[in-house]
């Protein structure tokens, strides 16, 4: 018995035609007999070899590549290589041979609507697991077909790297090794009808700059903050009572650089300290500093709501800003907007091809004077979002 015998056509022909909902039913590691099993879908590979020099075998003319053998001879997890259709050399831990990461529980809070940090386990997380380090991608799409992480990792091929989704939970997760920090990623999504969507991450924590729409990995912060002393006072503040007097501002046209550009976030923090502090002001109000496609918005058509906008600096350029000002006693505050959002394809309108964050019917779902879209806060997990 050859090792594909352990799979049925209909599994390998969804792999195939990247149409498969759960991918490891095919690709990773299976027990056949008293063998194991590897299976591995590589676009473009001419040769691919796994760790211990075991060489896999061609499926007929495809991408497809098995290897059937005695399992204590591979690690776990393993690495492949494989050669590519132009002669490179690539390597990397198999994804497919770890299993589901995301907690029972926090599914089951996220489907409740009472999850208050679901930004930590959606998305895309740094991890490590069994001693290997990667990044886990998570995202909500109960009415997709097929749903793959793009990247410069995989050269944006949506065949490379198909997602699990969790039985009815319409989450769908894949912990991807070797994925560095700064990396640009999207969501290739195939719907029901077999359209194909290619989308930012709702949950993305850092986007390029406009009009480049991608999202970018961002590890867990190293900033250094220097505001103990601003938190403390905060700590004895008898706030009802104390005076406040809020400066408003959108940072895009409080004032430019030279050349009519934008400032950054720490420019902008040391110019306008001084201004607010010399004015009597206690605090700074921010118009919207969440991600957001078109500069005419002001901000107010968000469509990266865990990230700065990348029209100012990093993030930690904006840890920077809010540091700085608490150091010189001003507290931060930021227009926040949960009321409508727009239409851009790569965003969240019909995230998997259906009416999913807003209402199905325009007559509920449609800002008219706007043209843009209205959550459904009816659904739990839009809630929890």
């Amino acid at each position: 018995m050859n090792a594909i015998s352990a799979f049925s056509q209909s599994q390998i022909s969804k792999i195939l035609e990247a149409r498969h909902h759960d991918p490891f039913e095919i690709l990773g590691r299976h027990k056949m007999g008293k063998d194991d099993v590897i299976c591995v879908f590589q676009p473009r590979a001419k040769k691919v070899t796994l760790e211990g020099g075991h060489a896999m075998q061609r499926y007929h003319k495809t991408d497809l590549f098995l290897w059937r053998g005695d399992g204590k001879t591979l690690p776990r997890p393993y690495t492949i290589t494989w050669v590519d259709d132009t002669g490179n050399h690539h390597q990397r831990v198999d994804p497919y041979c770890f299993g589901p990461q995301l907690s029972d529980f926090d599914m089951h809070l996220f489907a409740e609507g009472t999850h208050l940090h679901a930004y930590r386990f959606l998305g895309a997380n740094p991890k490590t697991v069994d001693g290997v380090d990667g990044v886990l991608f998570a995202t909500w799409a109960p009415n997709a077909q097929r749903i793959s992480v793009v990247g410069e990792f995989n050269d944006w091929d949506g065949r490379c790297h198909p997602m699990r989704v969790r039985g009815g939970s319409g989450i769908w997760e894949l912990f991807l090794p070797g994925v560095n920090e700064g990396a640009h990623y999207k969501l290739e999504i195939r719907d029901q009808h077999d359209h194909l969507h290619l989308k930012a991450d709702p949950y993305g924590r850092a986007f390029e700059l406009r009009p480049s729409t991608a999202s970018r990995i961002t590890a867990d912060s190293r900033y250094q903050w220097n505001d103990a002393n601003w938190q403390q006072h905060q700590q004895q503040l008898d706030w009802l009572h104390a005076p406040l007097s809020i400066y408003e501002l959108h940072p895009g046209s409080w004032q430019r650089d030279d050349d009519g550009g934008f400032l950054d976030y720490r420019t902008l923090a040391h110019r306008l300290v001084g201004h607010v502090r010399h004015l009597g002001f206690t605090h700074i109000q921010l118009l919207p500093v969440t991600e957001h496609p078109l500069d005419a918005s002001w901000g107010y058509q968000t469509t990266g709501y865990f990230a700065p906008t990348s029209r100012f600096g990093s993030p930690d350029d904006f840890r920077y800003f809010v540091d700085h000002c608490h150091q010189h006693g001003i507290g931060v505050l930021m227009d926040w907007v949960p009321a409508h959002f727009p239409k851009d394809a790569h965003g969240l309108a019909r995230f998997d091809g259906s009416a999913l964050y807003e209402h199905e019917d325009p007559r509920k779902g449609e800002h008219q004077d706007w043209g843009t879209l209205i959550y459904n806060y009816g659904r739990n997990e839009v809630k929890s979002f």
